[in-house]
């Protein structure tokens, strides 16, 4: 990570100094601001903290809570999630401290006596080469902590305003205001309302505020689907158990006494078990609701025989019940008005998609969306992009909604059937060896790497796809090592794009010497100086070389080759106040780990762009010598900066009047 642009400060190098409109904040809650958070879940968090990296945008941050979640909830973190957490510069802290999901057993009930269980199978938890990160576990209070201080660590400072609840959502319509939505709150205390009340305006409210979101309701929004037919008992254990398989995940499906799934904890002693209730055997304590810890364990111990589990402490536990639900739109424009109007209020998480927990995708998929809308609200408010991108989160998160209801309800129905006996035909119940390798085959999915946007203004059709299959165009940009040209670091080539809201051109270089002529890459790398660059035509001039779209460049020579001072300008940009050169934007292959041309499959001959979003998705893979259609994809989705910035400002202001006028007119 880089710092000290601007010269050397003392003290700890991630804190950023606090952005000038710091100072100018109220202490309280503000009366306006350009972005309103209501909730401080993990979608709501992941949201805030990317907002935070924009210190020029006002953002405020809400939850009915009396401060930040303590222990509990969510735990499985896919490999794409930290991934995510990588671009904000907390992946070191997360898998440091989690546990890795590194394998998962399988237990059955055992052929010979079907009262006990036995286990039948032991595989990888995620394929070879998927991502460079685990899947791991940790608490989600834990997570929450780490974006929480990113955020207090950013120039914005951002802070949650806790003890507030969203009581109404009100969008204005008939476009006179700045600040269209305007949200009224509720003082709490102890989850209790005081009496006292406020309110607060927005250009933009995300309602990040669960399954039982005010927010969606305002804006006529409905979870739809299946009923919730399921319950499981959820717990922490600190226990003392025979069950061999105890620091393993685990999927354990006895014969007719219910099912466990088994999830290590992180710090070696505690583990999580999801224990299926029974509507037959536990149908006393359901109907009653009398479910306690001592109950769980009895369940627990009645599926795991012949083991035996002897629950020491209980650190959290919960009952919940499982259905599939999904909103069909996730803000508040009408699909019939589209052409006509923007969205002003987004929901995202629970309060558009709920399922089951047992695959772990709840609060992954949550902060997906979010991952997914905070840089296009980034880029709209700073000016850099066409207000219509906003159209585009709930296009892309609504039918990756929908994969993955259709994909948790096949698992939860498979997790949750008796096990039919091994040879056992076509009977009711699930074939154990049918769930195992409906695991494996789902591995992508459940590890958040099968996420594949469709075409559309910011995701281009696969066209040149044959130059780089290894980058599919509307799958995320997946990582590979490489060494840093002009120090010679071993990086992986991923890590080097934060959460900064810029595009990324990946230069991938043909054969040829890029310090002398009859390379491509140097020619395109001339065209992105000259005055017909996409550079400079959508990055302000008062603003980074790099700020809006980041070139970087990968050779296929090696690192000892290749002279630093030879490279074109592009790629040794000037920054900062006192014009430092940025000597970071080159890499080669690195001789100790595989090659990422061979790794990625890019063509080594004619070489190639790949063009990729401020979520890390790839956009678009491009020729190199496709300078016009480079320009025409970004001329598509960005501003042009040319234009003053007061013409640019009263666009905006037009665009708050125009697409709130009301229907018809």
């Amino acid at each position: 990570m880089q710092f000290y642009l601007n010269g050397y400060k003392t003290g700890d190098p991630f804190i950023e100094d606090p952005h000038p409109s710091v100072a100018e904040r109220p202490g309280s809650l503000p009366q306006d601001v350009d972005v309103l958070i209501i909730g401080c879940g993990p979608a709501g968090l992941v949201l805030a903290a990317q907002m935070a990296n924009f210190p020029g945008i006002r953002t405020a941050v809400i939850d009915r809570k009396d401060g930040p979640l303590e222990v509990g909830q969510a735990d499985g973190v896919a490999c794409r999630t930290v991934e995510m957490f990588e671009a904000f510069g907390l992946a070191d802290r997360l898998v440091n401290e989690a546990y890795w999901v590194n394998e998962v057993c399988f237990w059955r009930p055992d052929p010979e006596d079907r009262t006990k269980i036995t286990r039948t199978g032991r595989i990888r938890d995620t394929e070879e080469g998927l991502s460079e990160f685990p899947h791991v576990i940790v608490n989600q209070a834990r997570m929450l902590a780490y974006l929480l201080d990113h955020m207090e660590r950013s120039a914005s400072k951002l802070e949650p305003f806790y003890s507030l609840h969203a009581s109404d959502v009100q969008i204005d319509t008939n476009g006179s205001s700045e600040y269209p939505v305007t949200v009224a709150l509720q003082h709490m205390k102890d989850l209790e309302e005081t009496g006292e009340t406020s309110t607060i305006r927005a250009r933009y409210v995300v309602g990040c505020d669960g399954s039982r979101s005010g927010t969606r309701t305002a804006i006529g929004r409905e979870l739809v689907g299946d009923p919730m037919n399921q319950s499981w008992g959820v717990m922490d254990v600190f226990a003392i158990t025979d069950f061999p398989d105890i620091r393993l995940k685990c999927a354990i499906h006895s014969a007719n006494q219910g099912n466990i799934l088994i999830i290590p904890r992180e710090g070696g002693y505690m583990v999580r078990f999801y224990v299926e209730l029974d509507k037959v055997s536990d149908k006393e304590m359901l109907e009653n609701r009398s479910v306690t810890p001592e109950k769980l364990v009895k369940v627990a111990n009645r599926i795991l025989h012949p083991y035996t589990l002897e629950a020491k402490d209980v650190g959290w536990w919960a009952v919940y019940e499982i259905g599939q639900r999904l909103c069909d739109k996730f803000d508040d424009v009408p699909v019939a008005e589209m052409a006509t109007r923007l969205p002003r209020v987004f929901i995202a998480g629970d309060a558009c998609h709920t399922h089951s927990a047992k695959a772990g995708q709840g609060m992954n998929v949550s902060m997906q969306d979010t991952w997914n809308l905070g840089w296009k609200l980034g880029a709209v408010l700073r000016g850099s992009a066409k207000p219509e991108l906003l159209h585009t989160y709930s296009e892309e998160r609504q039918k990756i909604a929908k994969q993955l209801i259709d994909f948790d309800r096949e698992f939860a129905k498979m997790f949750s059937a008796h096990p039919r006996e091994s040879g056992g035909g076509e009977g009711e119940g699930v074939d154990p060896e049918e769930f195992q390798q409906y695991f494996i085959t789902q591995g992508r999915f459940t590890a958040g790497t099968a996420t594949r946007y469709a075409p559309s203004m910011i995701t281009a059709e696969a066209m040149f796809q044959h130059l780089a299959e290894g980058f599919p165009v509307g799958m995320r940009f997946h990582s590979a090592p490489v060494v840093r040209l002009a120090d010679a670091k071993p990086v992986h080539l991923g890590h080097v794009a934060r959460a900064d809201g810029a595009w990324r051109i990946h230069i991938f270089a043909d054969r040829n010497d890029p310090t002398t002529g009859g390379s491509l890459a140097r020619e395109l790398c001339e065209f992105l100086e000259s005055d017909a660059s996409p550079i400079k035509r959508f990055t302000p001039a008062d603003a980074d070389p790099d700020s809006v779209i980041d070139v970087r460049a990968i050779f296929q020579q090696g690192h000892r080759e290749l002279a630093v001072e030879k490279m074109p300008s592009v790629l040794l940009p000037k920054k900062g106040r006192f014009g430092l050169v940025d000597y970071e934007k080159m890499f080669c292959p690195d001789p100790k780990a595989d090659d990422i041309f061979e790794l990625r499959g890019v063509n080594r001959e004619t070489g190639c762009m790949v063009v990729v979003r401020p979520d890390q998705y790839v956009s678009h893979v491009l020729p190199l010598h496709g300078h016009e259609a480079l320009v025409d994809f970004f001329a598509g989705i960005l501003i042009d900066a040319k234009r003053s910035l007061r013409a640019r400002a009263a666009e905006r202001r037009q665009s708050v009047t125009q697409d709130l006028q009301p229907a018809g007119k």
